[in-house]
């Protein structure tokens, strides 16, 4: 498949030269982003009573974070944050939820019907809120920080076809730490992160692949209370999961089921396909050339 160079269209003044130092990029968008979160969590866990609490600090660091990217944006690239652009995004955000449980429906029914998993009743839906304002940060702050930070820094520079494995074996090596993390639980995870990065790729724009994340936790957290990426869940279905861990995914959740691994793997071949199509590889350098860096 041949790579292509992509002309400049952003009439956006050039940055500072330290801008073009893809590290400090990068050190200084994880910071714009990253400490609004901590800081928020902090003060709630830490000065907030307990029964005031409720679903608001999740939201709060959620649209902090946002606003740091928002920031790093303006402040340190100086461009416009294109990727929450209004175009499209109900469009895009919908077909990311769509694609994001769809994915865990058929990660589920494969396991059902080999056995591996059976429904043994519900906690009601009052169980589910708590966890999915949970879900909108995780999602949220990942992706910024993977896709419109890590993943976007490295292509512009390195060229697509070099940023698609390294983004995305950071991102299954920050999970490394999570609980009962094993080979197929990090590879599935890696093989997610090239996976969201392509998502990315089709539409330049974060709703896409945002919606696929919050959906793939919120099915697995809020729904059917099944172990995500280490931690533990109770959502609005009760189920047994049994049978081998490379099938069930054992302790870490069924992010850690060759099943996993396989349906990311085919939808990862598919989005980039999907891209290459629509013209949105970037060769090295392309990027800077684009973004007038």
């Amino acid at each position: 498949m041949n790579t292509i160079n992509v002309s400049p269209v952003s009439t956006s003044p050039a940055p500072r030269t330290w801008h073009r130092f893809i590290l400090i990029r990068i050190v200084l968008g994880i910071l714009a982003v990253t400490l609004p979160v901590v800081l928020t969590m902090f003060l709630a866990q830490h000065f907030v009573p307990e029964p005031l609490r409720g679903y608001w600090p999740q939201l709060l660091a959620a649209l902090l974070c946002v606003a740091g990217y928002w920031l790093y944006m303006h402040r340190v690239e100086r461009r416009a944050m294109d990727a929450f652009s209004g175009e499209r995004a109900a469009r895009e955000l919908g077909a990311g939820t769509l694609l994001g449980g769809g994915l865990f429906l058929a990660v589920m029914g494969v396991l059902a019907a080999t056995g591996a998993y059976q429904m043994t009743g519900n906690n009601g839906w009052g169980a589910v809120l708590a966890p999915i304002t949970g879900m909108i940060l995780v999602a949220l702050f990942e992706e910024i920080l993977f896709r419109g930070i890590l993943f976007r820094n490295l292509e512009r520079t390195l060229g697509s076809w070099v940023a698609l494995p390294v983004s995305a074996l950071l991102f299954g090596l920050a999970h490394l730490p999570n609980a009962n993390a094993g080979l197929i639980a990090i590879g599935a995870t890696i093989v997610a992160g090239l996976c969201f990065s392509a998502a990315y790729m089709v539409t330049r724009r974060l709703w896409l692949v945002v919606g696929m994340h919050f959906a793939w936790n919120t099915m697995s957290d809020a729904i059917f209370s099944m172990t995500t990426s280490g931690h533990s869940a109770k959502g609005f279905l009760q189920g047994r999961i049994s049978g081998p861990e490379w099938l069930s995914g054992g302790a870490y959740g069924v992010e850690a089921s060759l099943v996993t691994l396989l349906l990311f793997s085919l939808v990862s071949v598919a989005l980039l396909v999907w891209a290459h199509r629509r013209g949105q590889f970037l060769s090295q350098g392309a990027g800077e050339e684009r973004q007038g860096a």
